[in-house]
C-alpha cells in the first residue's frame, strides 16, 4: 500500500480551504472612485495622533475644507500645533484610563466629540484624495462598519520586498472581503483600522470603541464585536482614493506590522494555529520544496495561487519595480516571523507597554 506523505496530505487540506475562501471572489464590489455626491448630515473625520508631526501634514492636506478633528494623544512633539495650523480642530487627549489601550481611547474621544452624522476614522499616515470622503460614506450606507484598503507607498526596495509578502497573508487567511451579499463569521471578521467609517449615533449607542478598549488590534476586534452583535461589516478597495505610507523603512515594517498582522489579542489560539499552519503549507513551503526537487503538483498549484494573489495586489502598491515582483522570495522569513509573533505577541506600541 502506498504510504501517505504528511506534508502533501496537509497541503491538500490547505488547498481545499483556500479554494473555498478564494472562490467567493468571483464577484467583487467595484473599487471606490472619486465623484460620489457629498453626504447628507455632515461628516467628521477623526484622526488619532501621537507624535505624528512628521507624518500628519499630507493627511490633513487631503482633507482641506472638511470637519477634521485631530485627537492629540498626549504627543511630545509639535503634532497639535501642526494640526491647528492646517485648519483641523484639535482635541487634547485625556489621560489613558485603566483597561484601555491608547489608540482605542483616542478613537473613542474623537467619536464622542464628533458632530457629523457620519464619522470617518483615518490614521495620521494616510494620504486621502479629495474624493475619498464622499466615496467611503456612499459605500458605507449598507453596513454598520466599513473599512477601506489603501494603496501602499513603499519607497525603498527592501520595503517593497517585504511589505507585499506580509500583505498577501491577509487574502490567504481570510479571502476577499468585498463580496456582495457575503458576511464573515464573527470569529473571522477583520477590518483595516487605517480607514473606518460608521454612523455616529448607532455606533455610540452600541458602545463605540469601548467594546474593544483592551485590544491593541482594535480594528480586528471591533469587526468581530460588530458581527457577534448581529451587525454587518464591509470592506472596500480604496487604492484609487487613499494612499498610506505605513512605515519609513523595512525594519519598521518588520517590527510594526509583525506586531499586529496576526491580531493575536483578538484571535483564539486554535484559529491562530490554523492560520499559521495554512501560511506554512500554502505560502512558505511550496517554492523551497520545488527548488529542492521534493515538490509535487500540489506545490506547483499552491505556488501559482500565491503568485496570482501577488499579481492581484499589484494595484495596491506604488512604486513597485523589480523588488515588488521578487517579494515572494521573502515568504519563508515572513511566515517564520509572523509565527513567532503569534506565539509571542509584542505588547509595546507608540512608547507604551501594556500588560497581558
Amino acid at each position: 500500500m502506498r504510504r501517505l506523505r504528511p506534508v502533501p496530505a496537509a497541503q491538500a487540506v490547505a488547498a481545499a480551504v483556500l479554494a473555498g475562501r478564494l472562490a467567493r471572489g468571483r464577484r467583487r464590489r467595484p473599487p471606490l472612485a472619486a465623484g460620489a455626491p457629498e453626504p447628507a448630515g455632515g461628516v467628521t473625520v477623526v484622526v488619532p495622533a501621537r507624535d505624528e508631526e512628521d507624518r500628519l501634514g499630507p493627511c490633513l492636506a487631503g482633507l482641506a475644507g472638511r470637519d477634521v478633528l485631530v485627537v492629540d494623544d498626549r504627543s511630545t512633539d509639535g503634532t497639535a500645533a501642526l494640526a491647528a495650523s492646517l485648519g483641523a480642530r484639535v482635541l487634547a487627549g485625556a489621560p489613558l484610563p485603566d483597561g484601555w489601550r491608547g489608540k482605542a481611547w483616542a478613537l473613542q474621544q474623537g467619536l464622542e466629540a464628533a458632530t457629523g452624522d457620519w464619522v470617518v476614522f483615518l490614521d495620521a499616515d494616510t494620504r486621502p484624495a479629495p474624493g475619498l470622503i464622499p466615496a467611503v460614506v456612499a459605500a458605507a450606507e449598507d453596513f454598520d462598519l466599513l473599512s477601506v484598503g489603501p494603496r501602499f507607498r513603499c519607497e525603498g526596495p527592501a520595503e517593497r520586498l517585504l511589505h507585499p509578502a506580509m500583505a498577501v497573508t491577509l487574502p490567504l487567511r481570510f479571502g476577499p472581503g468585498d463580496v456582495p451579499g457575503w458576511q464573515p463569521r464573527p470569529s473571522r471578521a477583520i477590518a483595516n483600522g487605517q480607514c473606518v467609517v460608521v454612523r455616529r449615533e448607532p455606533f455610540l449607542r452600541a458602545g463605540g470603541w469601548a467594546r474593544v478598549r483592551g485590544h491593541l488590534t482594535e480594528d480586528v476586534a471591533l469587526a468581530r464585536a460588530v458581527r457577534r452583535a448581529g451587525g454587518t461589516v464591509g470592506f472596500a478597495d480604496g487604492a484609487d482614493v487613499l494612499e498610506v505610507r505605513m512605515y519609513g523603512s523595512a525594519a519598521e515594517t518588520w517590527r510594526g506590522w509583525g506586531r499586529s498582522l496576526m491580531a493575536p489579542d483578538a484571535t483564539t489560539p486554535a484559529a491562530q494555529a490554523g492560520d499559521v499552519a495554512l501560511l506554512w503549507l500554502a505560502m512558505a513551503l511550496p517554492l523551497p520544496r520545488l527548488l529542492l526537487r521534493r515538490g509535487t503538483r500540489l506545490d506547483a498549484l499552491l505556488l501559482l495561487i500565491r503568485l496570482a494573489l501577488h499579481g492581484a495586489l499589484a494595484r495596491s502598491y506604488r512604486p513597485r519595480g523589480l523588488a515588488y515582483w521578487l517579494a515572494p522570495l521573502s515568504d519563508v522569513p515572513v511566515v517564520g516571523w509572523l509565527t513567532w509573533r503569534a506565539l509571542r505577541p509584542d505588547r509595546t506600541w507608540r512608547g507604551r507597554t501594556y500588560e497581558e
